[in-house]
């Protein structure tokens, strides 16, 4: 009977951590707790972004983008992960598999390609203050956003169905806790050096070459900073990119390590608590991250809560 059952769903079994069934419970509640973070950190940032007028600027422009594209992300993978971790059931039906794939593709590829705009913003900042209004109209502002979210949503329009239609031969098992790519493609039984290579060639545009604008952007912005004569003057440079500087360094960190490297050195067990981390800590650490570093989201935050008139 249980075998009828089983080959009678259509689906995959996200193992996880049913290996380790100790690790289970702690895990939900990490999860839980980090989940409910991100959203409240993030829908913070987006609203003093809204109702204070002087967060109307580029930089808390995508800094909302960056806010409403974390939530998007943790919702679209850690409903199922705390479920998978709160009972027996470790099943996954197949569209949502492949709902999922799409979303965690397409949200991660949006991350990278934004994280190169936000960089090339306090590039436009730093390195020409003058012209900065000029340069970050408000078109341009919206034109480069949209450039991100198109980015990210096409890459995963062509990998996310090539992932899926592989030949598995019955295997139905995902050494993982969410239908990520790397796992789907090591569970194939077939030659995947073909798809592979598609994948490497597009992480070149859509991870490599943001991840070089960006280290090109931040090659201006210091030699800008040391050129500043006034210690008040380079502290503020710094405080302004800091921030992002620190958002860049864990987020792509984790993502190189798990979209650019062969399927055949893929470690599972390190796979997961890569993707634990750039899911449920890099979202949630976003918001703690610019709020404590700038002063402008601290008294938005006071102005919100009704304590800058009171301080006033």
């Amino acid at each position: 009977m249980e075998k009828d059952n089983t080959s009678s769903f259509e689906g995959f079994f996200l193992v996880g951590f049913s290996d380790r069934p100790h690790l289970e419970l702690i895990l939900f509640v990490v999860v839980l707790t980090f989940y409910l973070l991100t959203l409240l950190g993030n829908m913070t940032i987006i609203l003093l972004s809204a109702l204070d007028s002087r967060l109307h600027t580029p930089m808390y422009f995508f800094l909302a983008n960056l806010s409403f594209l974390d939530m998007c992300f943790t919702t679209g993978s850690i409903p199922q992960m705390l479920y998978n971790l709160w009972g027996p059931d470790k099943t996954i039906s197949y569209l949502g598999c492949a709902i999922q794939l799409y979303f965690v593709l397409a949200l991660g590829g949006v991350e990278c390609v934004l994280l190169a705009v936000m960089a090339y913003d306090r590039y436009a900042a730093v390195c020409k203050p003058l012209h900065y209004t000029v340069i970050m109209h408000p078109r341009l502002c919206g034109q480069l956003a949209s450039v991100a979210w198109l980015s990210g949503f096409s890459n995963s329009l062509i990998m996310a169905p090539q992932t899926l239609m592989l030949t598995r031969c019955g295997h139905m098992r995902v050494d993982h806790f969410l239908c990520e790519m790397p796992a789907l493609i090591g569970m194939a039984c077939v030659d995947t050096m073909t798809l592979q290579a598609l994948a490497f060639a597009l992480a070149i545009f859509i991870i490599l070459a943001p991840l070089f604008l960006i280290l090109i952007s931040y090659g201006y912005i210091a030699g800008a900073v040391f050129r500043i004569k006034s210690a008040a003057g380079r502290k503020k440079a710094f405080n302004t990119c800091s921030s992002h500087l620190i958002v860049v360094s864990l987020f792509y960190g984790t993502i190189i390590y798990m979209y650019l490297q062969p399927a055949n050195t893929y470690s599972q067990d390190q796979g997961k608590f890569f993707t634990l981390f750039y899911t449920i800590v890099t979202p949630s650490v976003n918001p703690l991250i610019y709020t404590l570093r700038n002063k402008d989201v601290k008294e938005a935050m006071k102005k919100v809560l009704g304590k800058g008139s009171a301080e006033a």
